[in-house]
């Protein structure tokens, strides 16, 4: 679909802005890599040939058995064994000294009769995020070849866990700001368009929701009903959706008394038209500059949640959990470098994305 003129405009505006253009492609390369998390950091192969039959372990359970095992349970991949048996077509030698068979099907010395070599195409990083990492010593412990930014004091890879927790944050953050920006834009047209008792009554709503201390409610729901991804979810929505109200109903009440919105009425244009399609547009730049505020402050508060404990479940891969890790062990500095860099780096190409998206539906402003 053609864009019109005016986003024309506005994307040549954006796309003359280099430092928000290529925020947008960085940050768009990113965030696509970590929405295949799995296949770039994952204790399960992409895909597996045994005898000559094909397995996705990303998409579907197998049990042992369906490699020459004797457990009905889904295979542990990474278990010397179950290597042994996909590599050797399920041979019983590798019951007895898997490590010894898989030398000898490496050096290509190995020999038995049926036997059909098999392979299985693993992923970049061979650990996912609640992996346990089999290195000798004390965890956490530092970068190698084998762990690039280390592991955690569970002796989890860190690599994998900023992976996830990247896409985890991220997803979180768009799914929060957009429900909350889409309640608070409508909340405040409507206060800033028909004013009066609406707008008044409102207002000392919003006031008093907006005083009530987010973190203790938050924390007492958690205790009541167990923490959960869709409950921390709906609470950041409840209370940041007030954050947009009080600009565009500013811009509302500043522009229903100009000439295109009296001429408009007395035409008899429709309410819904005449806030949505003419006055909603003229707002939209004083909107979108709180709109980094908004996705950082939701970004911050997950990550405060999770430094404190009560964030996403204790399962889950949070960049919060890695920063009260790097607190707790302060002799592991690659931690609270890891923490550190990403942070800065997914908070700064999103600030930069939004302030250029910003400027692009500013008419005043234009680049060079």
């Amino acid at each position: 679909m053609a864009l019109s003129p005016l986003n024309q405009r506005r994307w040549r505006n954006f796309r003359r802005n280099g430092r928000a253009y290529w925020s947008l492609i960085i940050f768009t390369v990113l965030f696509g890599l970590s929405l295949f998390a799995e296949f770039l950091a994952n204790d399960k192969p992409i895909l597996i040939n045994y005898r000559g039959e094909y397995f996705t372990p990303i998409f579907k359970i197998y049990p042992e058995t369906a490699f020459g095992g004797d457990f009905q349970t889904e295979a542990i991949y990474r278990d010397p064994e179950v290597r042994c048996l996909i590599a050797s077509g399920g041979q019983e030698e590798c019951f007895d000294d898997p490590d010894g068979v898989l030398e000898k099907i490496e050096a290509g010395t190995y020999a038995a009769e049926g036997f059909e070599r098999g392979w299985a195409i693993w992923p970049l990083i061979p650990y996912s995020y609640n992996t346990s990492v089999d290195r000798p010593g004390a965890a956490p412990l530092p970068p190698n070849s084998q762990n690039w930014l280390g592991t955690d004091d569970t002796k989890r890879d860190v690599l994998a866990r900023v992976i996830y927790g990247f896409r985890l944050s991220i997803l979180f953050t768009l799914f929060v700001t957009g429900v909350a920006s889409l309640i608070g834009i409508f909340a405040g047209a409507i206060q800033g368009y028909f004013g009066g008792w609406l707008d008044l009554i409102f207002q000392r709503i919003i006031e008093i929701w907006s005083a009530t201390p987010s973190l203790y409610v938050i924390i007492i729901m958690f205790a009541i009903l167990g923490r959960s991804f869709w409950l921390l979810v709906a609470l950041m929505i409840l209370f940041s959706w007030t954050g947009l109200v009080g600009v565009v109903r500013a811009e509302f009440l500043r522009a229903r008394n100009l000439e295109y919105v009296r001429a408009a009425k007395a035409l008899g244009v429709g309410n819904k038209t005449i806030m949505f399609r003419h006055m909603l547009p003229n707002a939209m730049v004083a909107t979108l500059t709180f709109m980094p505020f908004i996705v950082t402050g939701t970004i911050g508060g997950l990550a405060s949640l999770d430094f404190l404990g009560f964030g996403l479940p204790s399962s889950a891969p949070s960049l919060g959990e890695l920063t009260l890790q790097a607190k707790q062990n302060l002799q592991a500095p690659w931690l609270a470098f890891t923490a550190f860099f990403t942070f800065a780096i997914m908070l700064s190409l999103l600030v930069f994305i939004f302030e250029g998206v910003r400027d692009a539906f500013d008419p005043r402003k234009t680049f060079s």
